[in-house]
């Protein structure tokens, strides 16, 4: 209830416990970066200069040794500037303190039925409690991922575990859900609830019912330890994902004729040298290569086969999770986990998301069954068969190799600081914002590779700020990753006098009151003081050296960035009373909109020449989109792994003998285009079936949204003010703080989808995904 995720990468835990912390963005690995064709139109050539701050940014990223150097401090400062955070030790200091002022918030929330004027604060200071509670659990999750230093990692642990186990308390506490009832049950305090506070309440409300709060005690100690039953087997289930499958047999004599001349050549002499039969283990380069490019249909199918195999203790893992998510459901009064978990999101229910997939899969059926047809004739021509032979699920990377994204058109290298550069002119164009450099005190970043960008606005001066941990290094994690270390909210009604303190109590909260008062600002043009957003940007780029120069960005690293940088901004610009709805804390199936509507920008080349920053009109629209008949299949099996992921989480797996392979089976060979390989069982390797749990539906959802946002507000004029204003007006301003099916509503002038019922889906079905399917006829 009080923990709440903000967003995505839609991983997010499933336990209650944690709802409202954790507020991180990972861009999975394998998400689809693709590109739109390019326009036909020539591209409006922009001449302004770069900014002094794009000639900071550019000199940041690109020369860091002698951009910006740090100025001599009189002292030591913490980590984001925070006194208290100088030492290891100092966050589990933080996190006991910040534990006595919660404890103390919260027994003034239960006593709130003995006052009206403490009934009307009551949705404000859980609110704060929860802020409180996430300021440094969200800042304990960041540090444990990234910081490179063994004791910072084992403290920030230490923090996180400790708040969370209070969390586990507060989220099925009958007292404060007794209080929250309390105001919701008298008309007279609801009128005084303005939209956003209502929403809020409502927000906790649900919560509270997820995690069992009107059941008999002995059923709320089940919930609690079904939900970490449900915790334990995921981390699990996940750990079995990432497992190694058992290799592969490759005959020498099946290598010959590889297309690849390097590795391929390499392993036919290791196989002549060697004489033995090479043994391949899925992942690997050598399985890709053979994937690509073994000519003969055997190896590959053996491969393929590997790599797709589980054991059955790898099937009953997975099928226990879903068993007991099954059951957690039931015990709340839910049919399903799916409709437990839906109900607050835009979907609202299941028979929803079918709505959407059916719609959606009728209408990329047509585009996947004509890419389907070129790569049948692909192999028809390759092995001299009957017509259309059936294409076979090892065929799919040898007849249409996939791809790297690659720009619309031509652009010369992009260096790291020209793209931080191009994305600050867009966001100025967009919504008069700027990215500034900033210094950073020692201690304030937990690494030097880290650099302090200020978030800046032409009228309200300071928003935000945004660190960017950018460069690959030993132990960091891999991909890319969005955390919202600390949410925008308004501080200066909190009452923090009112929650009472005993005389012993205040040396031991000291700490906890100056970290949070070192987050209030007051922003220009906004009535009252407000605690300012700070987003932190994980990636895994080369650093520039002396030797090799800036670090340049391959086209699908730039794509992560922009979507990277869609999240930060709905996270800055999103200006809230409440941190439970601020910016990125909204529907998991709204969350992802911003963020790849940033990747359609990268398909304008008007948005492109903002990358020129010399003005030589050196980008020049001569299409360089290659067509790639296999976006729309993978579409469609993006499609399929929605509808599995809604099977497995519906009653079906209280059904005797119900069987997660079989239920594959039968949805690819029905419903599918590409047969299912017996002995196969992807599922257990289908890791988003624990993060995503009943939602991974969104992904599909939001693309579908962006491109109809794009196509029809952006695309003519992709960096019109008043268009860019239009979007914060309508969208990022208000984070989850309003129905999102509202939001989209008035952006796209289409009342029909304000009820975001069953036909509202079905429409977003029928939108084309413009990324992956494109305009008819293109295949």
């Amino acid at each position: 209830m009080l923990v709440r995720h903000a967003a995505k990468s839609l991983a997010r835990r499933q336990s209650s416990f944690f709802r409202f912390c954790g507020c991180r963005a990972a861009t999975a690995a394998k998400r689809h970066l693709s590109t739109l064709p390019p326009s036909s139109a020539q591209p409006t050539r922009l001449t302004l200069p770069p900014s002094p701050d794009d000639k900071a940014l550019i000199s940041l990223f690109d020369n860091p040794s002698s951009s910006f150097t740090t100025g001599i401090f009189s002292s030591r400062s913490g980590l984001f500037g925070h006194p208290s955070l100088v030492q290891p030790q100092g966050f589990i200091t933080l996190a006991r303190s910040t534990l006595l002022r919660a404890q103390l918030l919260t027994e003034r929330i239960i006593r709130a039925r003995e006052s009206r004027d403490e009934l009307l604060k009551v949705v404000k200071n859980l609110d704060r409690l929860s802020d409180m509670l996430c300021g440094v659990i969200d800042l304990a999750e960041l540090v444990r991922n990234a910081h490179p230093e063994r004791a910072w990692v084992e403290a920030a642990n230490e923090a996180y575990e400790g708040l969370c186990e209070f969390m586990n308390v507060l989220n099925t506490h009958v007292g404060l859900y007794e209080v929250l009832k309390a105001v919701l049950s008298d008309p007279s305090i609801v009128k005084t609830l303005g939209p956003e506070a209502l929403q809020t309440a409502h927000i906790f409300w649900h919560d509270f019912e997820k995690s069992a709060i009107n059941l008999r005690p002995e059923q709320r100690n089940k919930f609690v330890s079904l939900s970490s039953e449900i915790l334990v087997l995921g981390r699990q289930f996940l750990s079995e994902v990432n497992a190694a499958r058992p290799p592969a047999s490759i005959k020498p004599s099946e290598l010959s004729g590889l297309k690849d001349n390097g590795m391929g050549a390499r392993l036919q002499l290791q196989a002549r040298f060697t004489q033995r039969d090479l043994l391949v283990y899925p992942g690997s380069l050598q399985a890709q290569m053979i994937m690509r490019s073994a000519p003969a249909e055997e190896p590959r199918r053996r491969v393929y086969i590997a790599a797709n195999s589980s054991t059955p203790e790898q099937v009953h893992l997975l099928e226990r999770l879903l068993y007991t998510r099954a059951e957690l459901a039931q015990l709340v009064g839910k049919p399903s986990f799916a409709h437990m978990t839906l109900d607050d999101k835009m979907a609202k229910s299941p028979e929803n998301v079918s709505h959407f997939l059916d719609a959606l899969m009728e209408h990329t059926r047509p585009y996947a069954r004509s890419a389907l047809r070129t790569l049948s004739m692909r192999k028809q021509s390759h092995l001299n068969t009957p017509p259309f032979p059936i294409i076979q699920a090892w065929d799919r990377d040898f007849y249409c190799p996939p791809e790297p994204p690659a720009p619309p058109i031509p652009l010369p290298p992009l260096t790291l600081g020209t793209v931080f550069a191009a994305l600050s002119r867009l966001l100025r164009h967009l919504y008069g914002i700027s990215l500034r450099p900033a210094e950073s005190k020692p201690g304030e970043t937990w690494h030097t590779d880290v650099h302090k960008l200020e978030v800046i606005d032409e009228e309200a001066g300071l928003i935000g700020w945004v660190y960017a941990d950018l460069f690959a290094r030993r132990g960091k994690p891999g991909g890319a990753a969005h955390y919202t270390v600390r949410c925008s909210r308004r501080t200066d009604d909190d009452d923090v006098a009112g929650d009472g303190a005993v005389e012993d109590a205040d040396v031991g909260m000291r700490e906890s009151i100056e970290f949070e008062a070192a987050n209030r600002h007051q922003v220009r043009g906004e009535e009252g003081t407000f605690q300012l957003p700070l987003v932190v940007l994980l990636c895994e780029f080369t650093r520039p050296s002396a030797a090799r120069g800036p670090t340049v960005l391959d086209w699908h690293e730039v794509l992560t960035l922009f979507h990277e940088m869609g999240h930060a901004m709905h996270s800055m610009i999103g200006r809230t009373e409440y941190q439970n709805v601020s910016g990125t804390r909204c529907a998991t199936d709204f969350v992802e909109l911003p963020s790849i509507l940033m990747e359609h920008f990268l398909n304008s080349p008007t948005v492109l020449s903002l990358f020129d920053m010399e003005d030589n009109s050196s980008l020049r629209q001569i299409g360089n989109h290659h067509e790639d008949p296999c976006h729309a299949i993978d579409t469609f099996s993006q499609i399929l792994l929605a509808a599995i992921d809604q099977a497995y989480h519906s009653s079906a797996v209280f059904e005797p003998g119900f069987d997660s392979t079989a239920a594959l089976a039968t949805l690819n060979n029905t419903r599918g285009l590409i047969p299912h390989v017996p002995g196969t069982s992807f599922q257990t390797q289908f890791g988003h079936l624990f993060g995503y749990g009943a939602t991974y539906y969104s992904y599909l959802f939001d693309r579908a949204i962006a491109s109809r946002v794009w196509r029809n507000v952006f695309a003519a004029d992709p960096l019109d003010r008043n268009l860019g204003e239009r979007y914060k007006r309508e969208i990022l301003r208000y984070g989850g703080g309003k129905d999102p099916w509202k939001m989209v509503s008035a952006l796209l002038d289409a009342p029909e989808l304000e009820t975001g019922d069953a036909n509202s889906m079905r429409e977003v079905g029928r939108w084309r995904i413009e990324d992956e399917v494109g305009v008819p006829g293109r295949h």
